[in-house]
């Protein structure tokens, strides 16, 4: 990417940031998923692409096209309310979303040990953090990198006004350093971990097809005794989100470290089965994820 091209995806990104968040709630909310399901028709292999991941979740027979399209109004209304959120608006999204199984994460929090929450790329999931201070339990969380550092610096002082730390993966050397000091101090962290972005993630079976997930989660909880918890956000069907926070799942105690991580990676994927099947259009995942995926772009 040029700088010229750069510096205006950014300013696109501030220009649609500064109109968004000037409309009330529900126009921006509903112009989001308006922009999302207008895009599903001119992005026409990636719409394959997410009906072949939703076939994965709800079989063939019922990942319909418009099933399909349905994903990607899903992702144009996260981006509408991360465009339209502001640290003066925080309450009122707080007032209007849900939290299941809040005790999970506190009582998690309050043994001291660390908490690693991991999370699928579904609904608002930068919204988590807000969910999480507002419960007393403050994130650190792991921001993917991206080419343009105007756009990640953005996206980090977003984040920061919502009461979140962030380390950048790719730009900061000393990520996992920061991430085991953060839980071996009793701190909670937050990693997005549906998808394998290395390359070197832990075999796994996703939905009925082996691919890689991330180990760094098992990995985490592995090394520190920290709290492994899966947890999902959700649009609720007006204003607001839905939070459910899973059991933690067990280290389980094996011979090798290699062989803890596989298995609690695995558990861990099966725990992500489960909250995905709970909105599958609200899983945004709009990337070659499995081997057949690749082979078919």
């Amino acid at each position: 990417m040029s700088r010229l091209e750069g510096v205006g995806a950014y300013a696109l990104y501030r220009l649609a940031a500064g109109a968004i968040s000037l409309l009330p709630e529900p126009v921006a909310r509903r112009l989001g998923e308006a922009v999302g399901w207008s895009a599903s028709f001119l992005a026409r292999d990636r719409l394959a692409l997410v009906r072949r991941h939703l076939a994965r979740v709800v079989g063939e027979e019922a990942a319909t096209v418009r099933r399909a399209r349905s994903m990607f109004a899903s992702y144009g209304r996260y981006w509408a309310e991360v465009f339209w959120v502001t640290p003066r608006r925080t309450g009122g999204i707080l007032a209007a979303s849900r939290v299941i199984n809040p005790e999970r994460l506190t009582e998690a929090s309050a043994r001291g040990k660390g908490v690693i929450v991991a999370l699928p790329h579904s609904g608002n999931w930068e919204s988590a953090g807000l969910i999480a201070v507002d419960l007393g339990v403050p994130v650190l969380a792991a921001a993917e990198g991206l080419p343009n550092r105007r756009l990640v610096a953005w996206f980090i002082e977003l984040r920061r006004k919502m009461g979140m730390d962030v380390v950048v993966a790719g730009q900061d050397r000393y990520i996992t350093a920061k991430l085991i000091r953060r839980l071996q101090d009793g701190g909670t962290v937050a990693l997005v971990a549906d998808r394998d972005l290395s390359g070197r993630g832990v075999p796994v079976l996703f939905f009925g097809e082996e691919t890689t997930l991330p180990a760094g989660p098992a990995t985490l909880a592995e090394r520190t005794g920290a709290a492994l918890i899966p947890v999902a956000c959700f649009f609720a069907k007006g204003r607001g989100n839905i939070y459910v926070i899973d059991e933690p799942i067990d280290i389980p105690d094996l011979a090798t470290r290699p062989q803890r991580v596989a298995a609690a990676t695995q558990a861990f994927a099966n725990a992500l089965e489960e909250l995905i099947r709970r909105a599958p259009e609200q899983w945004h995942l709009f990337q070659p994820n499995w081997p057949s995926d690749r082979a078919q772009t």
